[in-house]
């Protein structure tokens, strides 16, 4: 029987009114795997692939075949905006079949939430915030809202696979098939992941199942990349000597083959032409159609069987003709998406929300300037619920054409109708997030579009060596690139050692139970699988420390339950979410405030404020408070900010981007002068092909090309354990691309220093500065200080990459 034929009547009547010509690939797979199989299923394939429909036919019908008794299927997401919009969605379907579809979240009415509470059945929809405080507000009913428990649908995975959201995901999951006694398979849909069986194994954790990933093949699809590059003032790149100005023609792309488990990425900017915009040549062949006549095919374009990529030439005509004219003296990246978004329905990514206001505020002005009604939106995590939805509602409203300026809040599932267009400022840290950010676009059969503004400050006449490379072109370059040769991903990080998780379960178990024993209370949390590094002997020290702070207190039993301090945290509604917020630090020198920041660096590391440069010098965690010293010099690249995470594979891309000659079709004029002058300056220095370059006297710049922690555990080293012996002093980096310092070694005693260094089997520990407590995540800083230090050096650091590279630059050297 085949997947159409299984599914209920109500179903199929759904895919006939919707006039659906065929089921997709990935409906077919996945009815295949949750029908005929006991198994978890993890479904990955590329945006608006219909994988929500793919996993929940299958499961409609089996509650329209034999009914749950109570909540059959729980539904997780990562957004309340994604719960609002696949409520909707999966309303519509279900009405028919009087299947009740719920959703639980912070907007949600307290009088929704009783009557499931009264009648529960059907799908509940719910964040991991929202399901923590189910389990703990709600311990009682949990029973019997979920007693026939069938399936766990977790979307967008990738999203919770870096960091701790997605442990504390899996561990609520777990937590609740204990409480009522139920064992769901657990479904997981994804866009991107980097190592699908990797991550169907952390799916599967403490299931006992396997996890079956279906394999299918994709439809042929064509993707528009542009990059473009600007100097924030002063000449741009084409007009510094390295190109003559005007359009030129990208080379053509090689045609790639579908993989059955990838969607294909066409690597360039196929076709960036606006409508109304076309060629000569072009609007001939559209006669020739409209005739019936069949139309020559261009030479310089390359035509491709069924089952592969299709890539037209590319030209930068069409970029060269804006909407509108940006304001004299305009920032000239602004500028930019300003003049290419009137008329158009468009989403601007920034990586971080302090960045998205300040540039919907700068187009905003620009608006006003021009005497045009505003036509931005912006949309972010700490927008109010209500700001929120209004911009959803008019992106999904057709006859708007504004464009939204947004953070990752818009990067995951939800539909938020036809757009045409997505511009990225500088790049993001990930191939994942760079796949999500484009897929956002060409829905609704419109190729997506995906426009990189690159910007950098213009390098002053006495700039070192390093600082005038372009870092984030050459990392906008490897994201596309990775994913376009290799269809890399980042993989998933699932062997770190939680121990802010630890402390969050633990103290929402003790909030939901009430007073256990110690030995009980490790039973329930120590034996969740996400803490299987942990060892009892480390929750024993957790235990006692928790005690000291009064965050759990001793009953005269014996028993354990919250303290008078634990409650006045648990009581808090932000209690329930583990990601960390951007919380104010005052920053002071001596007895001036000089403002505020956010996620403060620790000691010795330096932040840029009031138009100067600060080194720290101590940060009072409890007053959150900055105490910071005037320096001469430049920021490095931010510390400690979780989505900067960038994988070492994305150095070395980038490396390669530098060192080759190639060109790649999606690079804009100045965004090919700037690579040029780039490429020029890394071969008279050496700076792709050399590690370590002397920039006169007894100033060096070490180029590592790790990643973050790598980075990170490298630059320790140094300072730990060479600098004595190399007499190396004033290390300055710029995370994760370089390092400044002064030494008075060579460079041969350099290399063996650190190779020696690298050799030893030393203690991660060693690595923590003294007296440091280096928190990274939200709840450390109720954590033991050792305990803190040891999930540092042993969690976060990437010793064993950093190991290589240094062994490897001494077998070559």
């Amino acid at each position: 029987m085949n997947a159409f034929d299984r599914y209920a009547p109500f179903i199929q009547d759904f895919i006939y009114s919707h006039d659906w010509e065929s089921l997709r690939s990935i409906q077919v797979a996945a009815a295949d795997a949750i029908f005929n199989t006991q198994d978890n299923v993890l479904l990955t394939a590329s945006t608006a692939s219909g994988k929500t429909e793919a996993a929940f036919f299958p499961i409609l019908t089996e509650f329209w075949e034999n009914p749950p008794a109570s909540v059959g299927a729980l539904y997780i997401g990562p957004l309340k905006a994604l719960i609002n919009d696949q409520f909707v969605r999966l309303n519509d379907l279900c009405e028919e079949a009087d299947i009740p579809v719920w959703h639980w979240h912070g907007d949600v009415s307290q009088s929704h939430k009783a009557k499931l509470i009264k009648k529960p059945g059907g799908i509940l929809q719910i964040t991991p915030e929202s399901l923590e405080a189910l389990l703990i507000h709600k311990h009682m009913a949990i029973p019997r809202m979920f007693c026939d428990l069938r399936y766990v649908v977790i979307d967008e995975v990738h999203s919770l696979m870096r960091g701790d959201r997605g442990g504390q995901t899996l561990c609520l999951i777990e937590r609740l098939s204990r409480m009522a006694g139920v064992q769901p398979r657990r479904i997981g849909l994804s866009a991107t992941i980097g190592d699908p069986e990797r991550t169907g194994a952390f799916l599967s954790q403490g299931t006992g199942r396997d996890c079956v990933i279906p394999r299918f093949e994709e439809p042929r699809r064509v993707w528009r990349i542009s990059m473009e590059h600007f100097y924030n003032s002063g000449p741009q790149a084409q007009q510094r000597g390295f190109e003559s100005t005007g359009p030129q023609e990208a080379e053509v792309l090689a045609c790639e083959r579908i993989e059955a488990a990838s969607a294909a990425l066409p690597a360039g900017a196929q076709d960036m032409r606006h409508s109304g915009q076309l060629t000569q040549e072009e609007r001939r062949q559209r006669r020739e159609r409209a005739r019936g006549k069949a139309a020559p095919k261009d030479r310089r374009t390359s035509s491709a069987p069924e089952g592969e990529v299709d890539i037209p030439r590319a030209t930068e005509q069409a970029l060269l003709n804006p909407t509108d004219t940006a304001p004299d003296n305009a920032d000239p990246g602004m500028g930019y998406i300003f003049e290419h978004t009137r008329g158009r329905k468009c989403l601007v990514f920034a990586n971080s929300r302090e960045e998205a206001e300040a540039v919907c505020s700068m187009l905003r002005s620009y608006c006003e300037n021009r005497h045009e009604p505003d036509r931005f939106l912006i949309h972010h995590g700490n927008l109010s619920a209500s700001l929120r939805e209004t911009a959803e509602e008019l992106m999904r409203d057709e006859e708007q054409a504004q464009t939204t300026v947004t953070t990752s809040t818009l990067e995951l599932g939800i539909d938020i109708g036809r757009l045409e267009r997505a511009f990225q400022i500088d790049a993001p840290f990930t191939v994942s997030s760079f796949l999500q950010r484009m897929g956002r676009t060409g829905r609704r059969d419109l190729p997506p579009e995906m426009w990189f503004v690159m910007r950098e400050e213009e390098p002053e006449p006495r700039t070192m060596m390093p600082e005038t490379i372009p870092w984030k072109l050459l990392q906008g370059i490897a994201l596309v690139q990775l994913y376009r040769e290799e269809k890399w991903v980042e993989p998933p990080e699932l062997d770190r050692l939680p121990y802010s998780l630890l402390y969050h379960q633990t103290m929402s178990t003790l909030a939901s139970t009430g007073e256990l024993t110690p030995a009980e209370l490790a039973q329930r949390v120590l034996t969740l699988s996400y803490f299987h590094r942990i060892s009892a002997d480390d929750y024993r020290v957790l235990l006692r420390h928790l005690i000291k702070i009064d965050h759990i207190q001793v009953t005269e039993g014996g028993g354990l339950i919250v303290g008078l301090a634990g409650e006045r945290i648990i009581n808090n509604f932000k209690f329930y979410a583990v990601f960390q917020e951007n919380e104010e630090f005052t920053v002071r020198s001596e007895s001036a405030e000089l403002g505020t920041i956010v996620n403060p660096p620790p000691p010795g590391e330096r932040i840029a404020i009031a138009g100067h440069c600060w080194i720290v010098e101590e940060v009072d965690w409890k007053r959150h408070t900055v105490f910071a010293t005037q320096v001469k010099g430049r920021v490095p690249a931010y510390f400690g900010d979780c989505p900067g995470d960038i994988n070492t594979h994305v150095l070395e891309r980038m490396r390669q981007a530098l060192n080759e000659h190639a060109t790649y079709p999606y690079l804009m004029g100045n965004a090919r002068a700037r690579l040029a002058q780039a490429r020029h300056t890394a071969e008279i220095s050496g700076a792709g092909t050399k590690p370590l370059i002397n920039l006169g006297g007894d100033t060096w710049v070490l180029f590592p090309w790790l990643g973050s922690y790598a980075f990170l555990a490298l630059e320790r080293v140094l300072k730990i354990k060479c600098a004595a012996e190399l007499g190396l002093r004033g290390l300055d980096p710029s995370r994760p691309y370089f390092m400044q310092f002064k030494m008075k070694a060579d460079e041969e005693t350099f290399f063996e220093v650190l190779a020696a260094e690298a050799e030893k089997d030393f203690d991660p520990i060693d690595l923590v500065y003294p007296g440091e407590v280096p928190y990274f995540d939200r709840y450390d800083e109720f954590v033991p200080e050792e305990l803190v230090r040891k999930g540092f050096a042993e969690g976060v650091l990437d010793i064993e990459g950093m190991k290589q590279r240094v062994l490897g630059w001494r077998d070559h050297t």
